[in-house]
């Protein structure tokens, strides 16, 4: 237990919910959850669900249905056939990185993972004791990897790559090109990948480019989604993995020994969030853009601060390198100084040292008064 890490934003969320609680008030740039609603129709599809008697067990690898659905999403928008077979339904997308994982790296395997990034990649390696490489992600490049930095990377003992496109916590995303060198690697040298792309309705500019697309990289992809983050699902739980059919049948003989299968009503709930109708993402994106602009230009206002624009998710990393303070002590300060929460970049990982993650999953006007308030904070220390 000692190996296994945690997620930090929800322990700073649990920090600003105390201070809250004694009368402060809290401006939250800390959770990476949509501020919205999940939409109607897709509630109201939960509700008939259970109305109409779903409301017990179910396959371990998902409804049939509802796999079907994917299935044919997955194959739509990303250009290649995926049968439901290998679709594994989970009560969340974290199941598919804890159980891929777990079916593929041994004692000593080495994973790379992407550094800064979800620090649940690192904890899980850790916990299993297989060897977790960091990929650094570099500012200068827009926050994605050098080609050079994941070759020397490998070794004879690399079983899987780990790559997240949108990314957090640095709303960095993979070039096409970053995809192919990948994929020729991942075919030389014969090793796994696991995409995260969870993000991937949450672009500002191009198309979401996918590895599994690539020839050659079905067979050895795990593709890693869900509905938390697209349709404001993420009290819901509802993930879900594409593998090749062999590791698919793995990772529910996981799930059969940990959760047994995921919610039903939800499972029906999803099935009407990727057919029904997509107005929501479209508007829900647009809100995160105009705030996303806002928040980058705040935070590039403030002396000693800088701020690339992300191209998706919805993260800022802003350089903090310049003030007086370490990035964690910066985040603590703010937190209990200013009212503002926010994650230090190293909770994601030593290479994120020197950053902040603000979360703009916030209303606009919640946003300026964040960045009012650390602006005013800032010019204390600087």
């Amino acid at each position: 237990m000692d190996r296994l890490g945690t997620e930090s934003a929800f322990e700073v969320l649990a920090k600003a919910k105390g201070l809250e609680a004694q009368g402060r008030d809290i401006v939250h740039l800390e959770i990476g959850q949509p501020d919205f609603i999940t939409p109607a129709n897709i509630c109201e599809a939960a509700f008939k669900a259970m109305k109409d008697g779903h409301t017990g067990y179910g396959p371990s690898a998902g409804l049939l249905e509802f796999r079907e659905v994917i299935a044919e999403h997955i194959s739509e928008t990303r250009g290649v056939e995926i049968h439901p077979d290998e679709v594994t339904v989970t009560p969340g997308a974290k199941p598919i990185i804890f159980f891929t994982i777990l079916a593929l790296v041994n004692e000593g395997d080495e994973v790379i993972y992407p550094n800064p990034g979800f620090p649940i990649y690192e904890s899980v390696i850790d916990f299993i004791d297989g060897k977790a490489i960091p990929l650094p992600l570099r500012e200068e490049v827009n926050f994605r990897f050098r080609i050079e930095d994941l070759e020397a990377s490998i070794s004879d003992r690399t079983k899987l790559l780990i790559i997240n496109s949108p990314q957090n916590p640095t709303g960095g995303t993979s070039a096409k090109s970053d995809l192919e060198a990948i994929a020729e690697l991942a075919i030389k040298h014969n090793f796994y990948v696991l995409t995260d792309e969870v993000y991937s309705r949450i672009l500002y500019e191009g198309v979401h480019d996918s590895l599994i697309s690539l020839p050659g990289m079905k067979e050895r992809t795990i593709l890693l989604e869900g509905h938390s983050k697209t349709y404001a699902m993420t009290g819901w739980r509802l993930g879900y993995g594409i593998a090749p059919t062999e590791l698919a049948d793995k990772i529910t003989q996981l799930t059969i020994n940990s959760n047994s299968c995921t919610a039903t009503f939800t499972q029906f709930a999803g099935i009407e969030a990727l057919k029904g109708p997509q107005d929501f993402v479209h508007e829900m994106v647009t809100e995160f853009r105009k705030r996303r602009d806002a928040i980058v230009d705040g935070l590039n206002a403030i002396e000693g601060v800088s701020c690339i624009k992300p191209l998706g998710a919805f993260y800022v990393f802003p350089n903090v390198s310049q003030l007086p303070l370490s990035c964690q002590d910066l985040s603590d300060y703010l937190l209990e100084d200013a009212g503002v929460a926010v994650l230090p970049g190293t909770a994601f990982g030593k290479y994120g040292d020197g950053y902040l993650r603000l979360s703009y999953a916030n209303s606009l006007e919640n946003i300026q008064e964040a960045l009012a308030r650390m602006d005013s904070a800032i010019s204390r220390i600087r």
